[in-house]
């Protein structure tokens, strides 16, 4: 298995030893971990020191930020560090009602796309309550290499999504979420990857997430499927390293 999204330089990962001893445990072959706020490349730097070859960096833009300084930041780091995505970057239409302040979103969100293509790099799109128009701008702007991550829009939109070879990341919120399911019904196995979103999104309400909980979405897709979980195992780490090089 392979975590495609993390957020390991949240505070709550204190314990990032066990955090990574219990994933190891449990067969989780790569973490890739994101940040979405310059600020935080320091933190995301020492965690990989300490695990190298294991534990990979996207850096992305959280699209809450609406801050041009802060995306200038975002855009240098992008260019410089040692990374293997660009992402989660995209738009969010739950917290950002404001008309004007959506079209800076979608400003940032069409840059960040040009960077990724610039660099030749996968792109990790997040799109709350905005998937279909995430996917819309994509689309326009010839995007490659796109994970939607934890996709929350209709399965309609994202059966679209796939014909043009978008994936989508599981998170491990699956077991319990509807939409979540009925996407996984809905998409061909060979256009899913497993992610954990850590440390929010767990299979267990209340409780910190972490990648050891990726073993949830493997066997909830193994059970929506039909298909045994060795398999569903064998295929999304297959189709994670078509996206990404470890």
């Amino acid at each position: 298995m392979i975590d495609v999204h993390t957020h390991l330089t949240d505070p709550c990962f204190s314990d990032i030893d066990e955090i990574v001893r219990k994933a190891k445990n449990v067969g989780v072959e790569y973490i890739i971990t994101s940040i979405t706020d310059p600020l935080e490349i320091k933190r995301a730097k020492e965690i990989i020191s300490l695990y190298p070859n294991y534990i990979y960096l996207t850096i992305g833009f959280d699209p809450t930020l609406l801050s041009e300084e802060k995306f200038s930041q975002f855009e240098k780091l992008a260019k410089e560090e040692n990374i293997i995505g660009i992402g989660e970057v995209g738009l969010d239409f739950y917290y950002i009602r404001d008309y004007s302040q959506r079209e800076l979103q979608e400003k940032f969100f069409r840059r960040s796309i040009h960077l990724a293509l610039e660099r030749e790099l996968p792109i990790v799109i997040h799109s709350r309550s905005a998937g279909r128009k995430a996917l819309e701008i994509l689309y326009s702007e010839d995007a490659k290499k796109v994970i939607m991550h934890a996709f929350d829009g209709k399965s309609s939109d994202a059966k679209k999504a796939v014909e043009r070879g978008f994936y989508f990341s599981i998170p491990t919120s699956v077991v319990y979420s509807q939409q979540k399911q009925k996407l996984v019904k809905n998409l061909p196995i060979e256009f899913l990857l497993l992610e954990t979103d850590s440390p929010v999104l767990s299979p267990i309400r209340g409780l910190r997430n972490e990648p050891a909980n990726l073993i949830y979405s493997l066997k909830k897709i193994s059970e929506i499927k039909r298909i045994p979980e060795k398999e569903v195992d064998r295929i999304t780490t297959e189709n994670t390293k078509k996206i990404f090089i470890f």
